[in-house]
């Protein structure tokens, strides 16, 4: 993928005002954990950035190898996540990692990682950054992208299992894309995980939010369903097909880690990110009964190529596994509002 003829006179300018509040090629900006955090931006605008990347993903406008994968230990992995986005002026990579052992072993968040932000006309880096708060809004956004066109717009009920990082920023504010929503069900492994999550977000919150004594009651109670734990190796299901009714939409972060396999086998639609990358987790082992018909792509039904939600009975999954696309397009906004209101730390090369 090139950038287009008619965008480099764009490019250029847009490279001349970085120019300006950071001599490329000499310097470049660090942004640590906190200051990216400290970037004003909205939540809404961070919606708006990932679904415009899945919507040009999968119009095939981006250049995203899929993920190359490292597993070192155990239920452990490193990916290296390359994107450009001609049409943002955005290229980068990303190296993360997820090491579940590490809370106890360590006492470190289980997702580590950094993302090289380069000037796509020079190859010059811009900026280095952690990526864990990038990922964790941008993850949450994705999901809140499906849930606009797969779930019920009158559903009143949203299930959360995984109370971690990713759980708490999709609850956080999941009322603005199902705004009926009345109860809010949370489950975690780690019944502390559940208690943290409901003090620190129910008194900013309209729905009462529960905490589930099982996988079972919050997957029988929650019209809308979102998963965010381990991407495990092997196949060891905890959530039994006769839970689950029609008209559930189930959202994944991790895979088919939790669910038994013939769930995914009856869904009336089933749809991914990224049909490649699915194959390439195929290939690892993520799917040993193999994955299902893949309706559409989560883009495709974000711009209306393929319909979404048709009925009320629809039993609808939505397998968003995470693309370094989505890195890339939420990136450009905090960078360019980093440079704006001189965030973070300067560097030289």
């Amino acid at each position: 993928m090139k950038l287009p003829e008619e965008l480099l006179g764009a490019a250029q300018a847009y490279r001349k005002e970085i120019q300006k509040k950071l001599n490329i090629g000499h310097e470049f900006l660090y942004l640590s954990q906190d200051d990216v955090k400290s970037i004003p931006v909205t939540p809404a605008e961070i919606l708006d950035r990932t679904e415009r990347a899945l919507i040009a993903y999968s119009a095939k406008k981006v250049d995203m190898p899929s993920k190359i994968a490292l597993h070192p230990i155990t239920d452990t992995f490193f990916h290296a996540m390359p994107a450009y986005a001609p049409e943002e002026f955005a290229v980068g990579i990303k190296w993360g990692s997820c090491y579940p052992g590490n809370r106890d072993t360590y006492g470190f968040p289980q997702a580590q990682g950094l993302i090289i932000y380069s000037d796509h006309l020079s190859g010059l880096p811009l900026a280095v950054l952690d990526c864990k708060y990038v990922t964790e809004i941008r993850t949450a956004a994705v999901t809140y992208t499906a849930i606009k066109y797969l779930a019920p717009g009158d559903a009143e009920t949203f299930g959360m299992i995984g109370c971690g990082v990713e759980g708490r920023q999709h609850v956080k504010n999941i009322e603005t894309v199902l705004p009926k929503v009345r109860t809010i069900y949370v489950y975690d492994i780690y019944e502390g995980a559940a208690d943290k999550l409901i003090e620190d977000y129910q008194k900013n919150t309209t729905a009462k939010i529960v905490k589930a004594p099982s996988y079972e009651e919050l997957v029988k109670n929650s019209a809308v369903i979102v998963s965010a734990t381990v991407a495990a190796e092997g196949y060891h299901p905890v959530i039994e097909d006769r839970w689950i009714s029609g008209g559930k939409t189930i959202l994944l972060c991790e895979g088919h880690t939790l669910y038994q396999d013939s769930i995914f086998k009856r869904a009336d639609k089933y749809i991914v990110d990224s049909r490649e990358q699915v194959e390439q987790f195929a290939a690892y082992g993520f799917y040993p009964f193999g994955h299902p018909p893949i309706y559409a792509e989560t883009g495709e039904v974000a711009a209306g190529r393929v319909p979404g939600r048709e009925n009320p009975e629809e039993l609808i999954i939505a397998n968003n596994f995470g693309m370094a696309v989505e890195d890339m397009f939420v990136l450009r906004l905090l960078f360019d509002r980093a440079l704006e209101h001189a965030v973070g730390l300067r560097l030289p090369l």
